[in-house]
């Protein structure tokens, strides 16, 4: 990435700034609503089990892998890739950047909820909207997002992060003081019994499907690892944007949560809390101190500048994670090309392709809530698989410590350090698994059926089109280096066109017509990606 605006001796990113940056794509106060729409005011409990035995170790060893690897720029892949080649570092590379594409479209929802809220005073998409219209506001808040990158260039990342980091940190902090002075002041707690037997988790086979989806909640911490080389004493500074990660992760999770249990009845939640519960929360803390829904439009700002940092970083981050430490044979130039300001612009387009894929299909679900939760508990299945490579990528350079020094380093023995990583690679695979169990739906209805069916299905079209690329990259480099790259976004096109109209026409199909449906989804991907190919290349030629 030499011509990153990124890659400058004039410019150096601080610690501070990079935890921040982080933060944007770590946790946010809507993660507490989903978890506590899953689980209740166990979730206290459960978040602490999981920052002592889960987000500490990991947090901790993003923080070493960035010190052994501090002149990387690809972040996870450049570590895979070092430890265990450049196919080992292509597959990650493409795993974790498509893995992260549900969450990019979630992100994106959210933006268009967010302006519901500060336009209409309410989220009741549905009233308003179809599944459709959601589904094209969504792209086109994506779209302008590829722009704003063009645009700002530079500083925007780190300015957008800070900002919108920062003001979820405040607001957050302001509810749960806000609620410690309504309680002073003989608020009435909703959720009842308000006793430890609330805190107490009830292990059963619902509980443990949501834990992939906590997992997901503070994964992304390895994000901030193509920015290591942006700082100036990045092994040592790092760890301590680390740190500080932890801690703020930790504040928001635990307090945020208890808090919660104050504005709403843990035993009787809204059916649409995962998409509109922040602004409900500060919506009955304005009403409780009188100032009506000041705090909900507050938040609302703060959320929509949130949501966007986070759509920018994810869309700049995952995207150079994919592209800047790839073997070059695995893609081809035109994917991998910088423009003038030094962004990987068609690579953004790629994922563009990819989004949309996954915005359309979703659309396959009755109501705009029933997709936006899909799409958020999605992510507790990708997203912790992907997430597990980070502990793969600690074990190996614990493994052999001496062919991989860091100034700083989690846990002095390399044999209890490297057991801790095994620890958290199982937690992660075994709950990745255990998260295609659909939480928001009852076994047995349509609704249970079609999420199944997607939750199974998307992953193994994530993963049959990791093959697609280094294909196409062969096909350039033998016939048409230049022009090859345009038959697998325009076969994705159509693939995402034919793919939404067979979804709303089997809308109320039974599972085999399903699985049917989305196998000959497949199928005609492939005989379009080679017609329109060879369609490109029947009377051109070029060496690569």
């Amino acid at each position: 990435m030499k011509n990153s605006p990124l890659d400058t001796n004039k410019h150096f990113i601080s610690w501070p700034v990079v935890a921040l940056m982080d933060f944007v794509t770590v946790i946010g106060f809507d993660d507490l609503i989903y978890n506590f729409h899953n689980q209740g005011l166990a979730i206290v409990t459960t978040w602490i089990i999981m920052l002592l035995l889960f987000v500490w170790p990991y947090e901790m060893m993003v923080g070493q892998l960035g010190s052994a690897f501090q002149n990387e720029g690809g972040g996870l892949s450049s570590w895979i890739r070092s430890t265990n080649g450049d196919l080992a570092g292509y597959m990650v590379a493409f795993l974790y950047w498509i893995a992260g594409l549900p969450y990019v479209v979630d992100v994106a929802n959210s933006v268009v909820v967010s302006i519901s809220w500060l336009v209409k005073g309410n989220g009741d998409l549905n009233k308003y909207m179809s599944t459709f219209m959601f589904a094209i506001f969504t792209a086109i808040i994506f779209l302008g997002f590829i722009w704003f990158q063009h645009l700002f260039k530079n500083k925007s990342l780190e300015i957008m992060s800070t900002i919108g980091g920062g003001a979820m940190f405040v607001m957050t902090i302001l509810f749960v003081l806000m609620t410690v002075g309504a309680l002073i002041h003989g608020r009435h707690i909703e959720t009842q019994p308000f006793n430890l037997g609330a805190f107490i988790p009830k292990i059963n086979g619902h509980f443990l499907s949501t834990f992939g989806l906590l997992i997901f909640a503070i994964n992304g911490a390895e994000l901030a690892g193509p920015y290591v080389k942006q700082m100036k004493h990045g092994n040592r500074d790092f760890p301590k944007a680390m740190m500080m990660l932890l801690i703020m992760t930790g504040f928001l999770t635990v307090f945020g949560s208890f808090s919660l249990g104050v504005f709403f009845n843990a035993h009787h939640l809204p059916y649409d809390l995962k998409m509109n519960g922040s602004y409900y929360a500060f919506q009955a803390l304005g009403k409780q101190f009188g100032m009506g829904n000041v705090l909900m439009y507050i938040f609302a700002v703060a959320q929509f500048i949130y949501m966007c940092a986070q759509l920018a970083v994810i869309l700049d981050a995952s995207t150079r994670i994919f592209i800047s430490n790839v073997s070059k044979k695995y893609l081809s130039k035109r994917i991998t090309k910088l423009n003038d300001d030094g962004l990987p612009i068609n690579g953004y387009w790629l994922t563009t392709a990819i989004v949309s894929l996954v915005l359309f299909l979703s659309n396959w679900l009755p109501s705009i809530n029933d997709m936006f939760n899909w799409l958020l508990n999605i992510n507790g299945i990708v997203s912790p698989f992907v997430t597990s490579f980070v502990f793969y990528a600690f074990m190996r350079i614990r493994a052999k410590s001496k062919d991989y020094p860091s100034e700083y380093r989690f846990i002095k023995n390399d044999k209890f350090a490297w057991l801790v990583g095994l620890w958290c690679l199982i937690i992660t695979l075994v709950f990745s698994v255990m998260g295609i169990r659909p939480t928001d739906a009852t076994p047995g209805t349509v609704l249970y059926t079609k999420e199944l069916t997607l939750n199974i299905v998307i992953p193994i079209i994530f993963i049959a089109l990791s093959a697609v690329l280094p294909y196409m990259a062969k096909i350039g480099r033998e016939h048409l280096a230049k022009q090859a790259w345009l038959s697998t976004p325009l076969a994705l096109i159509v693939f995402v066109i034919i793919g939404f109209f067979l979804a709303q026409h089997l809308t109320n199909a039974g599972i085999a017509i399903s699985i049917l449906c989305w196998a000959l989804n497949v199928v005609l991907f492939i005989i379009v990606y080679q017609i329109v190919f060879k369609l490109i290349t029947r009377n051109h030629s070029v060496n690569d």
